[in-house]
């Protein structure tokens, strides 16, 4: 009976020695940091969250996931409460991300900040603030995987459209022209060939001609030079018509009285010619006598 004794009271010693070692293990890992309650609402997928997920501020654990569970007042949408360390700096503008640990695929709270309203977004049991849940980098990657997926559908639908019988004959059909005309451009160099062949004797014969035309065009220099030269041709020739100049104004000076002159007997002989004219008898028997005119001596006015 001791025996037995003895050994109820060692179990019963060591089970109690278990259990204070356990509170009292408890009462040492207790988190003893006050913290804020947030919560998140969202219509994304969660995948890889659950309650006891850290939560971190900018890569630094301030937190962690209190409860992740379906919004009673709106359906398909998602509560994630979480609660923070007192000092973390919490504001209008700061937003959440689901982020993933690894190759683990655990899953955890990464908030963040704009900067864009820097006030401090208070929050307590009796009212929790609420903070967005923006698409994580997976949830990104799947919208715009998906959206790619549609492009390349709508891609290969017109891919297949293109590549029917009709436009494949009209495809080949266009290659054998390409084809046909690559043939003749094959041969245009065969062509050229003489023709480039004759091209270093014409480049001679262009160079001749250009020294040609140079020492033409030094020697015509030289000419006009001689002829602008002080008392060159074309100084003398200007001399000899500035004397010409004197000499027709000399005579026409001396003969000006010699036209006059002339005019004059021309006059007489026309009145001459005009008097015979009248009285070719005068030649023989003299001028006569004048009648007398008007208002003279021996006047009489014809009959009417």
């Amino acid at each position: 009976m001791e025996n037995k004794a003895h050994a109820l009271m060692a179990g019963i010693f060591t089970i109690v020695l278990l259990v204070a070692a356990v509170l009292i293990a408890l009462w040492f890992n207790r988190d003893r940091v006050e913290r804020v309650p947030y919560e998140i609402a969202t219509t994304l997928s969660v995948p890889g969250l659950n309650p006891q997920a850290g939560v971190r501020y900018r890569g630094l654990d301030v937190g962690r996931v209190d409860a992740v569970l379906f919004d009673p007042q709106k359906p398909g949408q998602i509560l994630i409460r979480f609660s923070v360390s007192k000092d973390t700096p919490i504001t209008h503008s700061t937003f959440a991300t689901l982020s993933y640990q690894g190759v683990t695929g655990l899953a955890y709270v990464q908030l963040d900040d704009d900067g864009s309203q820097p006030e401090l977004l208070p929050s307590s049991k009796n009212k929790v603030a609420r903070i967005t849940l923006r698409a994580s980098l997976l949830d990104t990657l799947q919208l715009r995987g998906l959206a790619i997926l549609k492009q390349t559908e709508e891609l290969a639908s017109k891919v297949n459209g293109m590549l029917s019988e009709e436009n494949q004959k009209t495809i080949l059909g266009a290659f054998s022209d390409v084809s046909a005309a690559a043939n003749k451009i094959e041969k245009i160099p065969q062509q050229l060939q003489p023709t480039l062949d004759k091209l270093p004797a014409l480049a001679n014969k262009a160079d001749s001609a250009l020294n040609s035309i140079n020492r033409f065009s030094d020697e015509a220099s030289q000419i006009t030079s001689k002829l602008n030269a002080t008392g060159g041709p074309i100084d003398s020739f200007s001399d000899t018509i500035g004397k010409v100049g004197s000499a027709a104004s000399t005579v026409e000076y001396q003969a000006s009285p010699l036209i006059d002159e002339t005019r004059t007997s021309m006059r007489s002989l026309n009145r001459a010619l005009e008097s015979f004219n009248q009285r070719p008898q005068g030649i023989l028997f003299g001028p006569g006598r004048i009648q007398p005119g008007p208002g003279e001596a021996g006047f009489s006015a014809p009959a009417p």
